[in-house]
């Protein structure tokens, strides 16, 4: 292992690039099926083009049965027909090239599905069949192996142990339909660096990396002696997540990213115990990014969210990396509805429950504001940019997130963020497909009032808020550099920060996180504001949950 740091120049597009995921399965749906495809996906880079992001990060779109929505891969080479050919990802690649977008694709390590050709021919040949090695077989314990072979616990719930018909036990750290590989074997590792070298070679511009934590399991697999809930977010250190050897596989992917031309990067889904541990996954020969959750699990207050902001910070410079900063994704619960509930770190993401909606849109539209204006790397979930709600009130029936059966596990109501977005129209499924039917999740009836139409050119949406935020984020050379934050004095219950350039303030960011207006000297002209505020020359008023930029 070595700690050598090798920072990439500052114009490395990643340090400080607007990343926009897609979820496929909720984008747009081109066949009319009901379910989003990728050519829908192509025939709306042109809107992600005009909101002024930078690339397009894709949930998976491999051969899948569809056990845990497309994270349980049969095929990394392939295209899952429900979704569209390789072909189509090819076409996507180069639209998305065409426009000035980049294009990353989700890459699926941990685990692969249980109709994978391995797999399946693992438990077809028995015990002592070699491919039984690429996985984590294991007799059972008790009298007649009727016990797993350890007490660890899956992140959906139940045990991680599921046995087959001769005998022997099988882990999965997720679904039973996700069989964890064994990172130890050669095999698997040679097997994806192939996976790696086939999409380069299709023209994608990096990998986002899911549980890029938990290839590496510790030796012996011991117990854990805790088999209660075990959940991604807030985990402590395990057996099974973040162990040291996952550090090797990096920098083997790293070399491999670097043979191509321009800078292709892979980014962590790194669920670690401290930032500190985050940081170790994007060391100077490591990965060029990694999530920074830190946001899911900080209460909306100045003083939680300036502590988080300092500690990311101070996490990613110690490894001469770019912070990262996300409010939603498809794992959570949306901002908009999160940000009004308690969060601790233990509720943050989990069940979602009634919130006054349009204080969520204004905390929701404060707390954008405020991620795009500071240093690094933002990810914007598809919908955040339309004020979408989290929706909490799909029927049981209509669920499909593999968790929500399972007791004592992940809290399986991942299916309100997932929810397919609105382009068009005053009903479902308001331009989502072709000719009107019914998408794979219910929309709302409220929604008709967020789709991309209703928003489009309105002045003061929150589609036009992000337009604008992205314009001046690519402009103002302040927003450039991934170090020049200071924090500036102000009243109780906001933040204050200023961007510099050659160690001048020129950019102001102001929010309001209390629950009373503020008044603040004007410091500049304003730039952009979550809400409207009022003032006169000299003064402003900032209402409550409220982002201001200024230049100075």
């Amino acid at each position: 292992m070595t700690d050598l740091l090798v920072a990439p120049p500052a114009t490395s597009w990643w340090r400080n690039a607007v990343i926009y995921q897609v979820y496929p399965r909720s984008f747009a749906d081109a066949n009319g099926d009901g379910i989003g495809d990728l050519p829908g996906v192509l025939s709306r880079l042109p809107y992600l083009r005009d909101l002024g992001v930078d690339a397009v990060w894709l949930s998976p779109f491999y051969a899948s049965p569809q056990a845990d929505a497309g994270y349980d891969v049969s095929d990394y080479r392939t295209v899952d027909p429900i979704l569209g050919t390789v072909a189509d990802a090819e076409r996507l690649i180069a639209g998305a090239h065409a426009l000035g977008l980049r294009i990353i694709v989700d890459l699926v390590p941990n685990h692969s599905s249980d109709q994978h050709e391995w797999f399946r021919r693992a438990i077809a040949e028995g015990p002592g069949s070699p491919l039984r090695d690429r996985y984590h077989f294991r007799p059972g314990r008790g009298a007649d192996g009727e016990l797993p072979p350890n007490d660890w616990p899956s992140i959906f719930g139940g045990p991680a142990w599921t046995r087959v018909a001769d005998g022997e036990w099988y882990l999965h750290l997720f679904a039973p339909e996700q069989p964890d590989f064994n990172w130890e074997h050669a095999a698997v590792r040679d097997e994806f660096k192939t996976i790696l070298r086939f999409w380069l070679d299709l023209g994608v511009d990096g990998f986002r990396i899911d549980v890029a934590h938990g290839m590496v399991k510790e030796t012996g697999l011991p117990d854990i002696g805790d088999t209660g809930e075990w959940h991604l977010l807030g985990a402590g250190e395990s057996p099974f997540f973040d162990r040291d050897g996952v550090h090797e596989i990096y920098r083997d992917w790293r070399a491999i990213l670097d043979e191509y031309p321009g800078e292709r990067i892979a980014v962590a889904e790194a669920w670690a115990p401290t930032l500190d541990r985050v940081a170790n996954y994007v060391r100077g020969d490591e990965l060029h990014q990694a999530f920074n959750f830190s946001w899911l699990g900080t209460a909306w207050n100045a003083h939680e969210q300036r502590r988080m902001i300092d500690d990311s910070l101070s996490a990613m410079r110690a490894v001469g990396a770019p912070t990262t900063w996300t409010l939603s994704n498809h794992d959570v619960v949306r901002h908009t509805t999160r940000l009004m509930q308690r969060i601790d770190g233990e509720a943050a993401g989990r069940r979602p429950t009634p919130v006054d909606d349009a204080r969520g849109l204004r905390r929701g539209r404060a707390a954008s504001a405020l991620m795009l204006a500071l240093p690094g790397s933002a990810y914007v979930y598809q919908g955040e940019e339309l004020g979408l709600p989290e929706v909490i009130d799909l029927p049981p029936e209509a669920r499909q997130d593999p968790a929500f059966h399972r007791a004592a596990g992940q809290d399986g109501y991942r299916d309100g963020c997932r929810v397919p977005i609105p382009w068009s129209g005053d009903s479902a499924p308001y331009g989502f497909g072709p000719d009107g039917g019914a998408s794979w999740l219910p929309q709302p009836a409220s929604w008709a009032g967020l789709s991309v139409a209703a928003q489009e050119g309105v002045a003061g949406s929150t589609l036009e808020l992000y337009r604008a935020a992205l314009a001046i984020r690519r402009t103002n050379p302040a927003l450039d550099p991934v170090d020049n934050l200071r924090w500036v004095s102000g009243p109780a219950g906001t933040l204050v920060f200023d961007r510099e350039v050659a160690g001048a303030p020129v950019f102001r960011c102001t929010v309001n996180l209390s629950d009373e207006p503020v008044t603040i000297g004007r410091p500049g002209e304003l730039l952009l504001a979550s809400g409207p505020i009022e003032g006169t020359p000299d003064e402003v008023v900032l209402p409550p949950d409220t982002t201001a930029w200024w230049s100075l």
